[in-house]
């Protein structure tokens, strides 16, 4: 099971970023209900790139792979939502210790220094309906799982849809769906949406 998964973690990443592109018209559709519609066109660019920086890139190294991907997606997204994914996984590819296959505790703590990063970059907190809803209780998931890798992205990917799901009955507050107030409720946060689509296709594909 651990030599699939060294073989395979880096595959991973570039199958989850494949479901996002896939996505994007789930995403635009969100995005049409509580911004300017824009999203879904972004994301799929950006995490093509993504996906097409992984296979350009020699050897699985897990940090190498997260900073590569994170570098592309933020340099082909454009627009805030590819800045603050760009952030996420530059920052957390960084705090990554070397390796094909990271443990459970380290990948959470990678992943919670590139959510600081994001809280850094965009002054967004929990509750403010953005993909911190969705990526603050995933990777708190991720950091108090079981340390098989598989099992412990499962659980990130569950928790992840919870936090996305709970950002139905949240108001905006920051980007272009603040101006929309009260009339952002009942709609899922897109931003929290790609990142649990991001999630559960690399469990999908890590189990």
């Amino acid at each position: 099971m651990e030599a699939t998964q060294k073989a395979g973690f880096k595959a991973g990443l570039a199958a989850a970023a494949e479901a996002v592109v896939a996505a994007k018209d789930v995403l635009t559709k969100a995005d049409q209900a509580i911004g300017d519609g824009d999203h879904g066109l972004g994301m799929a660019r950006g995490f093509r790139a993504f996906a097409e920086a992984l296979a350009k890139q020699e050897g699985g190294d897990a940090a190498a792979s997260l900073q590569a991907g994170g570098r592309a997606l933020m340099m082909s997204s454009g627009g805030a939502s590819g800045a603050i994914f760009g952030t996420f996984f530059q920052a957390a590819g960084k705090a990554l210790p070397p390796g094909d296959l990271p443990e459970p505790a380290a990948l959470a703590a990678a992943f919670a220094t590139g959510l600081q990063a994001v809280r850094d970059r965009g002054k967004a907190k929990a509750g403010d309906k953005t993909m911190i809803d969705a990526a603050e209780p995933a990777i708190a998931a991720l950091a108090a799982g079981p340390q098989d890798l598989a099992l412990a992205l499962t659980g990130m990917a569950r928790a992840a849809r919870s936090g996305m799901d709970a950002t139905r009955d949240m108001v905006a507050t920051t980007g272009k769906a603040r101006a929309l107030g009260e009339r952002s409720l009942g709609h899922p946060d897109p931003g929290a949406m790609t990142f649990t689509l991001w999630c559960e296709a690399l469990a999908a594909r890590m189990g």
